[in-house]
């Protein structure tokens, strides 16, 4: 017996293993994106949450394509939110000169509420 044949019906190549023929797949090779911090949450969001979801990005290769898109909504969307709270508050550089110890407190604390928006709408959905 031979140990590779083609099957013209499917486009497929078998190889022999024992008495049998198993088809020869493999996962296609996708770009590697840099993937921040969203990006890796999401991701651990989607192992634990949603693996139907996950294991399907994997084997179409599209993973770190959708996690890199992800980090990056993310991330634009903590700048955002961050830069208009900060102008709604009233929030800026002549309090940062005045009283640098408040300004710092308020940043963080913009910031935070930042990031709870960002992991409720974008990391922790979908």
């Amino acid at each position: 017996m031979e140990k590779y044949i083609y099957d013209n019906s499917n486009g497929l190549w078998y190889e022999l293993l024992g008495d049998y023929y198993l088809p020869c797949l493999f996962i296609p090779e996708e770009e590697n994106h840099p993937i921040g911090i969203w990006g890796k949450k999401h991701q651990q969001y989607l192992k634990e949450y949603r693996p139907i979801f996950y294991n399907d990005l994997i084997l179409s290769g599209k993973l770190y394509t959708y996690l890199a898109d992800i980090d990056t909504q993310a991330r634009n969307k903590l700048d955002l939110l961050v830069t208009q709270l900060a102008e709604k508050e009233c929030i800026s550089e002549y309090l940062k000169a005045q009283d640098q110890l408040s300004w710092v407190g308020a940043m963080n604390n913009i910031r935070n509420r930042a990031e709870e928006i960002v992991n409720k709408e974008l990391i922790f959905t979908r």
